[in-house]
């Protein structure tokens, strides 16, 4: 009986091996994503099958960020690689090229269908504007354009996060095909939330719609269409690129004249600038945080983003009392 017994539990031991290296558990993909906005969303697409990994940690600035080797050594470990865009994300124009060939990049900018802008380029932005298009894609993807001249700030309207949904879980699902089921239905939710958050910023936003204001760059634009926001310039088209005394001057003089309640500084960058334009006018200055660099990562970074957004939009345009 003891001999019996003893054949049958090695028989079982055997099986147990044969059947772990015959079928191997699946291993987690190894994702990379540049920025705080778009690592949420695929931390909610993946859900529960991994957690992405944050390129660009703490408040740093994409516009400006350098790549170091730690950074290198991750990317070229990852089996996907998700950014906006090469001008949204310069550093990564150079290091894409170097990557091995089994590291997809996934560009979401190149999304289908989705509405892209073009980056507006006067200190004041009348004449330079865009009308909303509602989503109805009247600069969606597709068309001929210059992709450097592309705002890409495009995350910021959440009718463009539910196309990136749809997008970032075809990507994993190629690359896992077992988990598709999982990140399909992930994206399915992610996108009912958007649309219950769309809804209540446009309800939120409301009162504050005709109210004109200033930016420090001219990242906004998307968030700004999509709520019927009244932007009336910018003090740098980008952080990167400082303003000339002449778009300050206009700046000022058309903020004098009662052209702009509020001048939104950005906490990434220098406000020294902010209170220049601002000084002897009847502006208030307030603070916006496009990439919501003072918030965690994480899977609920996009939405609290947003939410930040309007809180302090309305915090400076339509002031308690």
């Amino acid at each position: 009986m003891r001999a019996a017994g003893g054949r049958l539990g090695l028989a079982l031991l055997a099986g147990s091996v044969a059947a772990a290296f015959a079928a191997p558990a699946a291993a987690s993909l190894n994702v990379v994503v540049t920025i705080k906005p778009l690592h949420a969303l695929v931390a909610r697409v993946m859900g529960e099958t991994g957690s992405p990994r944050l390129l660009i940690q703490g408040s740093l600035s994409a516009h400006t960020y350098a790549l170091k080797p730690s950074d290198a050594s991750r990317l070229n470990a990852a089996d996907v690689f998700f950014r906006m865009s090469e001008a949204m994300e310069p550093f990564t124009a150079r290091v894409v090229k170097s990557l091995p060939k089994r590291v997809q990049v996934v560009t979401l900018q190149e999304t289908p269908q989705l509405t892209l802008l073009e980056r507006r380029s006067g200190a004041s932005f009348e004449d330079n504007g865009h009308g909303h298009d509602n989503g109805k894609g009247d600069h969606a993807h597709g068309r001929s354009h210059d992709h450097g001249a592309i705002d890409g700030h495009a995350w910021l309207d959440p009718v463009n996060a539910r196309l990136m949904a749809d997008r970032i879980a075809e990507i994993l699902s190629a690359k896992a095909p077992a988990e598709a089921a999982a990140f399909r239905a992930n994206a399915a939710r992610l996108k009912a939330e958007l649309d219950a958050l769309n809804a209540e910023l446009a309800r939120d936003l409301a009162p504050v719609a005709g109210k004109p204001y200033v930016v420090f760059h001219d990242a906004l634009q998307y968030f700004e269409l999509r709520y019927g926001l009244k932007p009336a310039g910018s003090i740098a088209v980008s952080p990167e690129v400082p303003p000339s005394a002449r778009r300050l001057a206009a700046l000022r003089a058309r903020i004098g004249q009662g052209g702009a309640e509020c001048v939104f500084a950005e906490p990434q960058f220098d406000t020294r600038l902010v209170t220049a334009v601002v000084e002897g006018t009847p502006a208030r200055v307030g603070t916006i945080d496009p990439e919501g660099s003072r918030i965690e990562p994480g899977p609920e970074h996009y939405f609290a983003l947003l939410r930040n957004l309007a809180r302090d939009l309305k915090a400076c345009l339509a002031p308690a009392g």
